[in-house]
């Protein structure tokens, strides 16, 4: 696969790393799978620099481990770092969701119910192949409303560290977590800041796949 080259401005090294993120969070490559430099760089047509670079970067933001004379791995976190990023995360989100209660911009809020109604009518018709898309719009647009850039950078860091952990193809837990989307689009909407904060948290603990975490179950009291 060639990657497409596009805008003459946009640095290579950048285009190789969306690219390769956005495989990771796919799941096209599973945690665990080898990156080889010199088969990315023939599958999308570019020297091996931009590939190495580009993978430094992904280790940097915690989705890839390079080893010395190894190579590079998608990361897999253990399950003690699995913890800790769900409970960052949690927090985060939290505060995020408190402070679009807080501040409720209506255009912005306006944008957060377009998106929730893209997905809900995909699910409405048991397409969930953009629903991933789906939920990064939900969550990216709700933090638009909290307008905090600074959270912005923090959590969509640990969102794509714990993307990997979310299960986004059972119809059901799909169903159950655009659900929860609404109820803390309502809480943001009525400006009631403590609800919506506990929705936020209890929403990432409820979506987490294959972790036991007692904190989960005094997230939900």
């Amino acid at each position: 696969m060639t990657l497409a080259i596009g805008d003459a401005h946009t640095p290579l090294t950048k285009m190789v790393k969306d690219a390769l993120r956005q495989r990771i969070l796919n799941a096209e490559f599973e945690p665990g799978t080898r990156l080889v430099e010199g088969r990315i760089s023939e599958e999308m047509g570019v020297s091996r620099m931009p590939v190495r670079e580009a993978l430094r970067e992904l280790a940097a933001e915690g989705l890839v481990k390079i080893i010395p004379r190894r190579g590079a791995t998608v990361s897999l976190p253990a399950a003690d770092q699995k913890m800790d990023l769900i409970e960052v995360r949690a927090t985060l989100e939290a505060l995020n969701a408190k402070l679009a209660a807080r501040r409720k911009d209506p255009e912005r809020i306006a944008e957060l119910q377009r998106v929730l109604a893209a997905g809900e009518a995909d699910i409405e018709k048991g397409d969930f192949s953009e629903i991933r898309a789906h939920n990064d719009a939900f969550h990216t647009a709700l933090g638009q409303v909290s307008g905090n850039a600074t959270l912005q950078d923090l959590i969509r860091t640990l969102r794509d560290q714990t993307a990997m952990l979310f299960k986004q193809d059972d119809p059901v837990k799909v169903r159950e977590s655009w659900r929860e989307h609404a109820e803390i689009l309502r809480a943001v909407i009525s400006g009631d800041e403590e609800l919506a904060s506990l929705l936020a948290s209890r929403h990432v603990y409820n979506s987490v796949e294959a972790i036991e975490e007692p904190a989960a179950a005094g997230q939900a009291g």
